[in-house]
């Protein structure tokens, strides 16, 4: 099923993603940015709730960026960085009540499992990733309710909202982590106001759920990345703030997107 190397692994791709690479504008936030090519290496990032520094970051490789989708692959054994409490605890075994009031701190770690396919589309509220069991035996789809995407020179940022959806390939759905959005509402890390909007947001996404539309009505399932593309490095500067969209790559100071090799 994979393609060549440096390409974009196999899959029938639906018409409408188009393959031009002008530079675009639009609600991804850039305002003449160059569109990636397949097996260009890129920094998926999150910020801290309510704060601009970044504490999630995974370097991935481009799949598809179109005006319609950006798609790209977290590989198995990416160099990441995730929050950690600063007494060492790892986030999600931390009990729920004091999570999210705890100091913490980003630390360096590895993707581990199976590698994870994400797309989004300009402006949405979420994003749509797919897990494989080993094997290549899909799991689920899962929408992660987040900032919709803000694209800079070396890759794409967002702000978790907590709230997520795990979709089946019986169609079946299911929310998921409502426990931390509530306690996140609690302790102020999201206002009320943005808990409307993110539940607003939520219901949209299982509207598309239900009528089963893009990108679940799609081959995504069957994609597979080129047997050739690398592990992307996690570059020293990757916590360094975005700035403006920019319309050249070459620009001095930014992260130019690497290829695979």
């Amino acid at each position: 099923m994979a393609g060549s190397p440096g390409g974009e692994g196999a899959c029938a791709y639906p018409s409408h993603m188009t393959t031009q690479r002008e530079p675009g504008t639009g609600a991804d936030g850039a305002t003449s940015h160059p569109r990636w090519q397949p097996g260009d290496h890129i920094l998926w990032r999150y910020r801290a709730n309510g704060a601009s520094d970044v504490h999630i970051c995974r370097p991935v490789t481009v799949v598809r960026d179109t005006p319609d989708l950006l798609a790209v692959w977290l590989a198995p054994g990416t160099p990441c960085v995730r929050p950690r409490l600063l007494d060492g605890t790892p986030v999600h075994l931390e009990p729920l009540e004091t999570r999210y009031t705890k100091p913490r701190g980003p630390v360096p770690t590895t993707w581990s499992g199976t590698g994870v396919l994400k797309l989004a589309r300009p402006g949405d509220p979420w994003s749509v990733w797919l897990f494989w069991e080993p094997g290549w035996r899909f799991k689920n789809w899962y929408v992660n309710l987040e900032e919709p995407l803000r694209r800079w020179s070396g890759g794409v940022d967002s702000e978790d909202h907590f709230l997520d959806i795990a979709v089946y390939p019986d169609r079946h759905w299911e929310w998921r982590d409502e426990d931390e959005f509530d306690q996140a509402l609690s302790v102020g890390l999201i206002d009320p106001g943005q808990a409307d909007r993110v539940r607003r947001a939520g219901r949209e996404a299982t509207r598309l759920i239900g009528r089963w539309g893009s990108p679940f009505s799609e081959r995504w399932t069957e994609w597979r990345p080129a047997p050739g593309w690398g592990t992307p490095r996690l570059p020293p500067d990757w916590h360094r703030p975005p700035g403006p969209p920019v319309a050249d790559e070459g620009l001095p100071g930014t992260i130019a997107p690497s290829r695979a090799s």
